[in-house]
C-alpha cells in the first residue's frame, strides 16, 4: 500500500518551508517554566511567539495571532479565566489552538479544568501517555487513572477514544509518538531519551505543533510539527553529554532542520489500527 502523502517526511518538510514561510504568530498561555524555552524554539523554527496572558487583552490578542496553545501548568483563577476566553475566541475567529493538559491527574482542579478545556473546541490535544490517559478517563472518554510509567502504545486507545470525544486531534508523544482523530493513527519516532530530562521541552513542542497548526490541517500539522521537532532533537542530542545545554542545542538544530535531518532523525508511518 502507498503511503499516505499527507503523512509524509516529504510532507513534514513542505509542512516546514510553509510555516516559515507564513512565519505565524503563536499567543502562548503557558506556565512560567516553560515561557523561555518555548519563545526560543518558536524562533528558532521560524515561527513568532507571543507570551499573552492577561484576561484583559486575550480577545485582541487571539483576533491578530495565527494560532494559540493554552499550557496548563502553572494554574491559577487569573490565568483560568483567560484562558477560558482566550479559547472561546479563537473558535469563534476559527482559529487552531492547542491544548496542553499538564499534570493532568494530579489533582481535582488541574484534571476538572483539562476536561473543561478539552470541551472548548481544541484542534488538537498534545500530551504525554500519563496525561492523555488521565484527561480520557476523567472526560468519560475510556482510560483507566494515571500511571506516571505508562508508555505511549499503552495509552493509543484512550488517545482515540478522547480524539472522538473532543473532536480534535490527539497527540500522544513517547518513546514512538502517535497522532489520532479517533480513526486513522500515525506513528512517529525521533526525539532523545535525554528530552524528558530537560525541563518544558514537551510544552516547547506543544507550541511548535502550534506553529504548525496556522499552515495545515491540525492532523496534518500534529505529524509534521512532531516529525520535525523529533529530527532536531535527535540531532541535537548527539552534541551533548548530558540533558544541560540540550535545549540549546536543541534550538540550534530546529534553526537548521532540513529535509535531510528529518530523513535520517525521523520516521513517519500510518499504522494499522487492527494491529497496534
Amino acid at each position: 500500500m502507498s503511503p499516505n502523502p499527507s503523512f509524509t517526511i516529504e510532507a513534514a518538510t513542505d509542512a516546514l518551508h510553509a510555516m516559515r514561510t507564513a512565519r505565524p504568530l503563536v499567543q502562548n498561555i503557558t506556565n512560567y517554566v516553560a515561557m523561555t524555552i518555548s519563545a526560543n524554539v518558536l524562533l528558532a523554527v521560524g515561527a513568532s511567539p507571543a507570551m499573552v496572558h492577561a484576561t484583559e487583552e486575550v480577545d485582541d490578542f487571539v483576533a491578530i495571532s495565527n494560532a494559540l496553545v493554552i499550557n496548563i501548568g502553572t494554574l491559577s483563577p487569573t490565568w483560568i479565566e483567560g484562558m477560558q476566553r482566550a479559547a472561546k475566541r479563537a473558535v469563534a475567529l476559527g482559529k487552531p489552538w492547542v491544548l496542553d493538559p499538564v499534570g493532568c491527574g494530579a489533582t481535582k482542579f488541574r484534571t476538572d479544568f483539562a476536561v473543561e478545556m478539552s470541551r472548548a473546541g481544541p484542534s488538537i490535544i498534545r500530551g504525554n501517555a500519563s496525561e492523555i490517559m488521565s484527561l480520557a478517563g476523567a472526560a468519560g472518554a475510556g482510560g483507566k487513572g494515571v500511571d506516571s510509567t505508562a508508555s505511549s502504545d499503552a495509552a493509543l486507545e484512550a488517545g482515540k477514544a478522547l480524539a472522538r470525544a473532543s473532536g480534535a486531534v490527539v497527540a500522544i508523544t513517547g518513546e514512538t509518538d502517535y497522532v489520532t482523530d479517533g480513526t486513522t493513527v500515525v506513528a512517529i519516532t525521533g526525539g532523545s531519551p535525554l528530552m524528558p530530562l530537560s525541563t518544558a521541552l514537551g510544552c516547547a513542542l506543544s507550541a511548535t505543533v502550534a506553529a504548525f497548526a496556522a499552515v495545515r490541517t491540525p492532523f496534518e500539522a500534529a505529524v509534521a510539527a512532531i516529525a520535525v521537532y523529533g529530527a532536531a532533537g535527535a540531532a541535537a542530542a548527539t552534541r551533548v553529554t548530558g540533558p544541560g545545554h540540550l535545549p540549546a542545542e536543541l534550538c540550534d538544530a530546529l534553526y537548521v532542520v532540513d529535509a535531510d535531518m528529518i530523513a535520517r532523525y525521523a520516521t513517519i508511518r500510518v499504522v494499522d489500527e487492527v494491529n497496534v
